[in-house]
């Protein structure tokens, strides 16, 4: 693990979720900037003493070379460490796991989807809720074209968390922050899980969007509230919010898709559940682990229906993708076809893009933008 030391809210989920299904051991990390608390947090955590980095480039060019050398190396830094850290363990030959979003400009991001291609390492992009069953089920009753042609996608993100100034606060600094963050606060953070929901649900892809981004806390420096207008491939509309300052709101990430013959329905503050509601039929409820529910959908449950699965089931699921994309990609074949939904250097070279054209909507009025 490059990132996550003493503090780091993601990197101790990261952790937790690697080892759920028993896919992953952590054996080796560059955990902080500051080298000898970096070494302190690896000997907390058990590591062995010659494996508790000082930096990621000491780590990268060692683990390389060791017979027992790792198999990936997961990256949950903030988002301007991204790009130099994953592209020095794909130079090493190494696999990556990395957080959203995948960097902080479209010009690094294109430059690690060529050395992935280049490479044909896996690269896996963590965006967790697209590990949740149900989004998966939801995937797949469009793929079979239960809704029929989808009219409208809707998704939303809202929190509070940062509705007022939180002074020193170690999260919120680097969010709040351009130069670790990125040109998107909220849209770095936030919308860029709605927006893969999106297009990973809905199977299109959005061509232009027209943002409205606002700052409501005086003094930061990025947007704490996205208002955005999309329009995808074959004339479906969209609309996304994404908000930090939407007080009373915990984690509201919420997607609704209508199409000519239904919608469905799915928060993740209640994951368990997908609402389908066939036109002129009443609503038919979908759960986790009961009947019905396509391969993907079973495939990412772990636990019998009733026996309620979470935040931290879904982010395994993308790690224990990761495992059979990393074994495939060891043993020379083919990977298990469900494993491959996990998101990867694509998906994280659409959410830079996404970042950008909003914040150049934005500064145009809101003017409509290709996401070409």
């Amino acid at each position: 693990m490059v990132g996550g030391g003493d503090g780091a809210f993601i990197g101790a989920v990261h952790r937790m979720a690697a080892r759920i299904d028993d896919q992953w051991e952590l054996v080796a990390g560059a955990f902080q900037s500051d080298p000898e608390r970096s070494v302190m947090f690896g000997e907390r955590l058990g590591l062995e003493p010659d494996r508790r980095y000082r930096d990621f480039a000491s780590m990268a060019a060692s683990e390389s070379k060791r017979p027992d050398r790792i198999d990936a190396v997961s990256i949950v830094t903030p988002n301007h460490q991204h790009h130099t850290a994953a592209r020095a363990f794909l130079d090493a030959g190494i696999p990556v796991i990395c957080d959203k979003p995948l960097t902080t400009t479209l010009k690094d991001a294109n430059d690690l989807a060529h050395a992935v291609e280049k490479s044909r390492l896996p690269f896996i992009l963590t965006h967790n809720y697209s590990g949740y069953p149900m989004i998966r089920q939801a995937r797949a009753m469009i793929e079979a074209n239960e809704l029929g042609k989808i009219r409208v996608v809707q998704a939303e993100y809202a929190q509070d968390w940062l509705a007022t100034d939180l002074g020193v606060n170690k999260q919120a600094d680097w969010r709040g922050d351009p130069a670790r963050a990125g040109p998107g606060g909220a849209l770095g953070d936030i919308a860029t899980h709605a927006f893969h929901l999106s297009e990973f649900v809905s199977r299109l892809t959005a061509e232009s969007l027209a943002a409205d981004l606002s700052s409501f806390v005086s003094g930061r420096k990025l947007d704490d509230n996205a208002n955005i207008l999309l329009r995808f491939d074959g004339g479906a509309r969209g609309m996304l919010w994404a908000s930090q300052v939407a007080s009373g709101k915990a984690n509201g990430l919420t997607l609704r898709i209508y199409g000519e013959k239904g919608g469905l329905e799915w928060s993740q503050e209640t994951p368990e559940q997908l609402v389908f509601s066939p036109l002129g039929e009443p609503p038919r409820t979908y759960r986790r682990g009961g009947p019905g529910l396509a391969p993907s959908a079973q495939h990412a449950t772990r636990l019998p229906s009733g026996h309620p699965e979470g935040y931290l089931e879904a982010f395994a699921q993308i790690y224990s993708d990761a495992a059979e994309l990393v074994r495939a990609h060891n043993d020379k074949r083919a990977p298990d076809p469900l494993a491959t939904l996990a998101p990867g250097v694509v998906d994280g070279v659409r959410g830079v893009r996404f970042i950008e054209a909003a914040v150049a909507s934005h500064k145009h009025n809101a003017a409509w933008t290709r996401l070409d």
